[in-house]
């Protein structure tokens, strides 16, 4: 059966690619999944509108991602943490720590996006990265201080 893809599949292709594939994976996964459509000629023209509505979506959202990764340039956060003995750290800072002290500033980042390369047990100042699209990621200071 030949369908028309509608997402990048790993393994058969590219949005828009038509691939030949067995009867039974195109009934039963692909297309109740809306990962393909049957290859028909409406639907060729059903998937070069749902490729327009999606770029100009992807252009709109790197857009915005463009605008706060330049905000976030400049943002730097304070953690507070309690220490022990010579200036260790019970635990360590996680990206939840960051999230929350990133929302007081008035940024909503989910905590998903933002990676830590090793794990922060230590006083200092640290750059830790925030991925807010694919393609733009944002540099933040963390200042780990003294409870």
């Amino acid at each position: 059966m030949k369908v028309i893809l509608r997402q990048n599949t790993e393994g058969l292709g590219q949005i828009g690619d038509v691939v030949d594939v067995k009867d039974g994976y195109a009934r039963n996964f692909l297309i109740p999944r809306k990962l393909a459509y049957a290859a028909l000629k409406g639907n060729v023209r059903a998937l070069e509108e749902e490729k327009r509505t999606l770029s100009k979506k992807m252009q709109q959202e790197l857009t915005v991602a463009e605008t706060l990764s330049a905000e976030l340039e400049k943002v730097s956060v304070t953690i507070p943490v309690q220490v022990g003995e010579e200036d260790k750290i019970f635990g360590s800072v996680t990206t939840q720590m960051i999230s929350e002290a990133l929302k007081e500033k008035g940024y909503e980042i989910d905590k998903r996006k933002i990676e830590i390369d090793e794990p922060i047990k230590a006083l200092g100042i640290y750059g830790i990265s925030i991925k807010l699209h694919p393609s733009v990621s944002a540099k933040i200071k963390v200042w780990v201080v003294r409870e």
